[in-house]
């Protein structure tokens, strides 16, 4: 969850770490801190409680030294309130001359820390991170070589962490370890860096290595060297970065989220790229190895945590509906502690924007474990779950800011229409001609998802008005269910008011006391051409709410006259293939959410509390 930066090279380093950060920090912003060596080979420190501005404006009005080398890192508080003494990075040792910093949990950090006290060892804050800090100095003390003393320490952590490390005494080299938590080492000319993710340096190479598990980096300006824990050395290969520093700029736009939610027919498009024809076929060379199984399967099980399991909700009518295979979603938390039942033929398809969601990754492990293969649907080059997975189907929305997702969940989605389109023309569930005109459905959603965003007045409208609203309903039906949950959860995201989601039929077994006189609730309306009835349903539903207070907002089909009898306002989408609707009818409701939060003067890119990367259980 925590942000982490490392360099080694000619350039300003206090620059490189706090441009590094900047990208970084929606990956935590409870509190940030740098480390570099001057050129007079001091150590210098400075970390402060609260966003990077504050450091920023610290280090602005009191210069550290220049120097070549150095460590950063902005914070998701886990052991320790976010304070200054509790920011990273960690100094360990009486003479202070190493610095440390962290990412994850270190589980066995009570045990350690006793040995540490009995030995005379003074701590400074209520981390776990500086146990780590004392240990590397305390060996380092013993030994005099600094790799050695890291191998030992990282050897004896439990838990999930990225380390790095550097030491005044030897002021070339930045050291780092990886269990369970990401790390990416950026590949320049004379120059080399490290980072959480590719964020951190991509303004300056889009060259890249991914780290593997249980592996230390060997970082120095001109060489870098990887090796096992246990002093074995690793190969790894290089991939190059497929976006530039721009694309995680705000670009004029008033927010990340701002931006992310325009970004939209992009992502989606991009999504598709290469991959569904003009004429509606789908092209999946990156299922290649699933090849023989498909016949096979007899079940796939879609683990996701947050928004990525809605979008595995939208998934599984999909999948069901089209490739005629029994699905369930499961949360990844959840998965593997209830001891599912897998086998050769489970399909298991994780889903994660990151790739390093700690959650979905141990599920993942635990299906292959059990025989189950495993396909990973991820945004980010060479992250963990990719690499794990048998094979890896990417979206292309490009880096997400926000810590509340828009972009990459409608990118999941069109993926795992994708995957649909797929196993259904593979099995031959349905005929060629049915499955080629909803790809070229499909084809048509980038630019009716621009024709949503360029009608959203109303909309953003209504979110400013309900500013003050203390409670908001999500009511939808079939595919529309998932995005009356997810319409909810950007709510509680952005505004820390409570909204709840159902399903519109759930409504009179227990939900419909919750509406009061003036209750504002959003209603998904399915298509008036919904072969099951399911909108005549929904607008009864709509006059059951309606007729005890309730003012409602429908997101309903163009052309459908129907529910703007019953609703106060209808924001209309365009027509489209009913399994093709949530693209559609979620996009008002991420800006309902932007624009009520932002009315309420909060910040809709850093919600408190939350942290974009979840990279412990």
């Amino acid at each position: 969850m925590c942000g982490i930066v490392g360099y080694v090279g000619p350039k300003s380093t206090v620059d490189v770490l706090l441009g590094g950060l900047k990208r970084l920090e929606y990956r935590g912003y409870d509190s940030a801190g740098v480390s570099v060596i001057n050129q007079q080979g001091d150590l210098e420190t400075r970390k402060r409680a609260g966003k990077l501005a504050i450091l920023v404006d610290d280090i602005t009005k009191t210069p550290l030294g220049e120097a070549h080398i150095g460590i950063g890192h902005t914070r998701w508080a886990t052991h320790g309130a976010p304070t200054d003494g509790n920011a990273h990075p960690h100094l360990g040792g009486t003479t202070q001359k190493l610095s440390l910093i962290h990412n994850g949990i270190i589980e066995n950090f009570a045990e350690l820390k006793s040995e540490l006290l009995e030995a005379g060892a003074v701590f400074a804050s209520e981390t776990d991170t500086e146990v780590a800090a004392h240990l590397v100095a305390a060996e380092y003390d013993k030994s005099g070589n600094l790799i050695e003393s890291f191998r030992t320490v990282v050897r004896r952590l439990h838990g999930a962490f990225t380390i790095l490390v550097m030491h005044e005494d030897e002021p070339g080299v930045v050291l780092a370890a990886r269990r369970n938590a990401p790390l990416v080492i950026g590949l320049g000319d004379g120059e080399n860096f490290l980072g959480s993710d590719v964020a951190a340096f991509v303004e300056h190479t889009k060259r890249a290595i991914a780290v593997g598990q249980d592996e230390i980096v060997i970082l120095r300006k001109d060489s870098v060297e990887i090796e096992n824990f246990a002093g074995d050395k690793v190969t790894r290969e290089e991939f190059v970065i497929d976006w530039d520093a721009s694309a995680a700029s705000k670009g004029g736009w008033s927010s990340f989220m701002a931006k992310e939610i325009a970004d939209q027919p992009q992502a989606v498009g991009d999504t598709l790229m290469a991959r569904l024809g003009s004429d509606g076929n789908v092209h999946l060379e990156e299922l290649a190895s699933l090849t023989s199984l498909i016949p096979n399967i007899d079940r796939i099980i879609l683990v996701a945590c947050g928004t990525a399991a809605y979008a595995a909700e939208v998934g599984k009518y999909a999948i069901e509906s089209w490739a005629r295979i029994p699905v369930s979603v499961e949360l990844s938390h959840e998965f593997r502690y209830r001891n599912p039942i897998l086998t050769k033929n489970t399909l298991v398809v994780a889903v994660s924007q990151s790739g390093e969601t700690m959650d979905t990754l141990m599920a993942t492990r635990f299906a292959k474990e059990a025989g189950a293969n495993v396909l990973s649907i991820c945004n980010t080059q060479g992250a963990t779950l990719a690499r794990e997975a048998d094979a890896v189907l990417y979206t292309h929305a490009g880096p997400e800011v926000a810590v509340a997702s828009t972009k990459a969940f409608t990118a999941q989605i069109t993926s795992m229409y994708l995957l649909a389109l797929h196993l259904a023309t593979a099995r031959g569930t349905h005929s060629l001609n049915e499955l080629q005109e909803i790809g070229r459905e499909l084809l048509k959603l980038p630019a009716q998802i621009a024709e949503v965003l360029a009608s959203s007045d109303a909309i953003r409208t209504l979110g400013k008005n309900f500013k003050d609203a203390k409670t908001v309903l999500f009511l939808g039906r079939n595919v529309g269910f998932p995005i009356a949950l997810e319409g909810a959860l950007k709510l509680k995201e952005l505004a820390y008011i409570h909204s709840e989601g159902f399903a519109a039929g759930e409504l009179k077994h227990g939900p419909i006391a919750l509406i009061e006189q003036g209750q504002p609730v959003i209603v998904i309306v399915p298509s008036p051409a919904d072969p099951d009835s399911l909108h005549a349903k929904v607008v009864s539903n709509i006059q059951e709410v309606r007729a005890r207070g309730a003012q409602v907002i429908a997101i309903a089909e163009q052309g459908d006259t129907e529910v703007a009898k019953y609703a106060v306002e209808v924001i209309y989408v365009p027509k489209v293939h009913q399994m093709l609707a949530p693209i559609l009818t979620v996009v008002p409701l991420q800006i309902f959410a932007m624009e009520l939060s932002a009315a309420k003067g909060l910040d809709v890119d850093q919600p408190r509390n939350l942290a974009k990367s979840v990279t412990v259980e």
